[in-house]
């Protein structure tokens, strides 16, 4: 976790970074001088619990390049009020005794269950550094969102907080992800890999697909956890739950060997938190 010394201005303006392409291509355009972000906040759900493309890219390409353009970019973690520990949401899924489901698992029937991971290990993470930095109802902090306009639907659907004013640079300037690409690319930095945590249950079937053929050990960790959750659902009587829609575990759902079309079915995160 990154400590900065508490501030308050009268107008707070920060970006919520979230470590894919439009947040890249938001802070290519702000060391430009395109977009007037100077501060880029990152909730990180943890090392253990992010893509681990993601967090390789944020140390090796994202945070030298904010430094080097006078940029600030810092990485919050989720701590603990009472016992001040960090707290990741793959512990908070694995720990002993966890009866916590804070991830979207999949019912029997495909539908999503309910979740809190991206309230606990983002938007409150946020609000908590916004309110540190003097963020409040009455003076709220401008927050940036990176949706493109390829996923204008996902900013309809966009909560605000009292602390905040929320923005959408990308959006203003018709910016697509294709665009992205180039953004990203004018700069000399390489393309992130899409963000989210490794086992979320929206990914899309091609990223299981994915996963499962670039890096099967982290493919394996996925079966191993949804196995776990699901141990623990037996315990208590519960039905089974799945990381994929097709109400089956994932080690039979995603086939070995066996590619996907492209699938153009909603993954459902809309909140603009995450895969951004």
């Amino acid at each position: 976790m990154n400590n900065h010394a508490s501030t308050s201005s009268a107008e707070l303006r920060t970006f919520s970074f979230g470590g894919g392409w439009q947040s890249m291509t938001a802070l290519v355009l702000a060391a430009r001088g395109e977009l007037d972000y100077r501060t880029f906040i990152m909730a990180n759900v943890g090392d253990d619990s992010e893509n681990p493309g993601t967090i390789t890219y944020l140390h090796r390409y994202a945070m030298p390049f904010a430094e080097a353009h006078g940029l600030e970019l810092a990485v919050v973690d989720r701590v603990m009020k009472r016992t001040k520990e960090v707290r990741t949401l793959y512990q908070d899924l694995t720990r002993e005794g966890s009866r916590s489901l804070k991830i979207p698992v999949r019912m029997s029937n495909g539908a999503p269950g309910t979740r809190s991971c991206t309230a606990s290990f983002k938007i409150k993470v946020i609000a908590d550094e916004l309110k540190r930095r003097g963020a409040t109802a009455d003076n709220p902090a401008t927050v940036g969102i990176g949706i493109s306009l390829d996923e204008i639907d996902r900013a309809n659907k966009r909560r605000c907080e009292p602390h905040e004013r929320i923005e959408y640079p990308l959006l203003e300037r018709g910016i697509r992800r294709i665009d992205c690409i180039r953004v990203i690319r004018s700069a000399g930095l390489p393309i992130p890999p899409k963000s989210s945590c490794w086992f979320c249950p929206f990914h899309r079937p091609e990223a299981w697909h994915e996963m499962r053929r670039t890096d099967p050990a982290l493919f394996e960790r996925a079966c191993q956890l949804e196995e776990l959750l699901n141990r623990r659902r037996d315990e208590l009587g519960k039905d089974h739950v799945y990381l994929t829609r097709f109400g089956m575990p994932l080690r039979r759902a995603i086939p070995d060997g066996v590619d996907t079309l492209f699938d153009e079915y909603d993954s459902g995160c809309d909140s603009g938190w995450c895969m951004t």
